[in-house]
């Protein structure tokens, strides 16, 4: 499992039927190798997505009926050393509906993960953005080892399968030792299948990418939206090119003080907060709350049902069934956004009546695998980046040594989160550092957006990133929600905010609260 859980944004996939040292700093230099700075892009009609990009159809058309393009840009596989190999990194785009003259440039999205596909993600979410396309072409890609863009690939579909199904939580010796067995031949795989790319996907790589892509669209200045890791990601380049950044919004934000253990034990403690809000909000409706009487009944039934699937699995999507793991990564996907609410209780009232078909699709969602069984690389590149970066390596006497806090933070995610720390314990690229640095002096305002219901990004990390930005950099906005991230709510107070500061460089007031 990984370090951490998924990172993304709340314009989370369901469909229909249910739908993670920082290498020293270059200061403000451009990127070293000439050629690849005046390259010109060629700009198509978007192929199909990939497997790696999770499948399925081109970008349908934009809400005006134009089209979206596709591009590669070549970039240094090393980026010690430019002048050798490269590789392709995957852009997509909205041109900018409004006039020329207002033309602000490009404004980059990154969607977060480590491991999520851009090329997928904006188009997906391209209505919340319309606004924003009125001054700006939308632009998104896949990071290096994400999507086209180099994938790293570990397992295939049917080794993913049971990897997901494995008890993820062991209570005894055989338990621990089959985990701690699937994770080292899930790492080695990953090795043996993308040993050339491994070392280069840490997000200072992503950071240099980004201006590379700022030069080659022709952009004085770094015009940003980060959401979730993308937070982390523009932290990076904020402190590695810190005169470059132009404006910028971070939303859902990583705290960047914190190791793989605090970062983990952080969530297990949002995800709590987050459970505990959907069943008051279930007990509170007017109707009657079918999963519970009261707040903790809710609670104490989905612990019930999880202590029984540990012991007995029930059918799920056919062939597999629903196990204790696979419930709990349904439940975790459905926290990342209140409208999801509705489908968990949904998916908890038939798993109560032995029928895990929901909770299986919610699970799926979480890992990314597609209703024809094939999965995207986001696993297998969230893994590969959160090891590159985070240098902490914990193994399982670290793990049974603070379980007992992790429970305390979570008796339902405890275990899980507890466990997950030991994702890169048998990795072979050496981690970069404890935590990122993202200190900028002397750059520009950075929107620093936090919601206070967020359980994959605590919101106590929004205070921390304005820190750890430096003094009259992070300017700090509120949102008093529920989900990962704010933007995405369509709260007009949080959109208004950040409008606001991309369109017209108005910086709110510090401080600012939207309910």
């Amino acid at each position: 499992m990984p370090t951490l859980l998924r990172l993304r944004a709340t314009a989370l996939t369901v469909t229909a039927v249910l739908l993670s040292t920082v290498l020293a700093g270059c200061g403000d230099d451009e990127a070293k190798d000439e050629d690849l700075t005046r390259q010109e892009l060629s700009w198509e009609d978007c192929p199909t997505p990939s497997d790696a990009q999770g499948g399925g159809a081109s970008p349908s058309p934009l809400p005006d009926g134009g089209e979206w393009q596709c591009a590669t840009v070549k970039a240094p596989l090393d980026w010690d050393d430019p002048k050798g190999d490269t590789i392709g990194l995957e852009l997509i785009r909205a041109r900018s509906s409004g006039d020329e003259g207002a033309r602000i440039g490009s404004l980059i999205f990154n969607f977060g993960g480590p491991g999520g596909s851009g090329v997928t993600s904006l188009p997906g979410s391209a209505e919340d953005y319309e606004t924003l396309r009125t001054r700006y072409d939308l632009v998104s890609f896949d990071p290096r080892g994400v999507g086209r863009s180099a994938p790293v690939i570990c397992q295939n579909d049917q080794q993913l399968d049971a990897y997901f199904q494995q008890d993820a939580t062991p209570d005894d010796a055989a338990e621990r030792t089959e985990l701690l067995e699937n994770t080292k031949e899930f790492n080695d795989d990953c090795e043996q299948n993308s040993e050339t790319i491994l070392p280069h996907v840490r997000t200072t790589d992503a950071a240099r990418d980004l201006d590379l892509m700022r030069q080659v669209l022709g952009d004085d200045k770094l015009h940003y939206f980060g959401i979730s890791y993308g937070t982390e990601l523009g932290g990076v380049y904020a402190h590695l090119f810190p005169q470059k950044v132009g404006r910028a919004v971070f939303d859902a934000v990583v705290d960047p003080t914190k190791n793989g253990e605090q970062g983990s034990l952080a969530q297990a403690k949002g995800f709590q907060l987050a459970l505990d809000n959907f069943a008051e909000d279930c007990v509170s409706k007017t109707e009657e709350c079918p999963i519970g009487d009261s707040a903790q009944d809710v609670k104490d039934r989905i612990a019930a049902l999880l202590k029984d699937l540990d012991r007995t699995s029930i059918p799920g999507v056919f062939p597999r069934e629903l196990t204790q793991t696979a419930a709990t990564d349904g439940i975790l996907q459905a926290l990342y956004s209140q409208e999801l609410w509705e489908y968990l209780t949904q998916g908890l009232q038939q798993a109560y009546d032995g029928d895990g078909t929901i909770l299986m699709l919610l699970s799926d969602s979480m890992n990314g695998r597609s209703e024809n069984g094939e999965y995207d690389n986001s696993t297998a590149a969230h893994r590969a980046i959160g090891c590159a970066d985070s240098k902490p390596r914990y193994d399982a006497a670290f793990v049974e040594r603070k379980l007992p806090e992790f429970r305390a933070a979570s008796a339902l995610f405890g275990d899980a989160m507890a466990w997950g720390m030991i994702g890169c314990t048998d990795w072979a690229v050496a981690g970069a550092a404890d935590h990122p640095d993202v200190r900028a002096p002397g750059a520009a305002p950075i929107l620093v957006v936090g919601n206070t219901g967020d359980p994959a990004t605590p919101y106590e990390g929004t205070r921390k990133m304005v820190d750890a930005l430096g003094k009259g950099v992070g300017v700090e906005l509120t949102y008093r929600g529920q989900g990962h991230g704010a933007y995405s709510s369509k709260n007009k107070c949080v959109q208004d905010a950040v409008n606001g500061y991309l369109l017209d460089g108005k910086v709110p007031r510090a401080g600012t609260v939207c309910t």
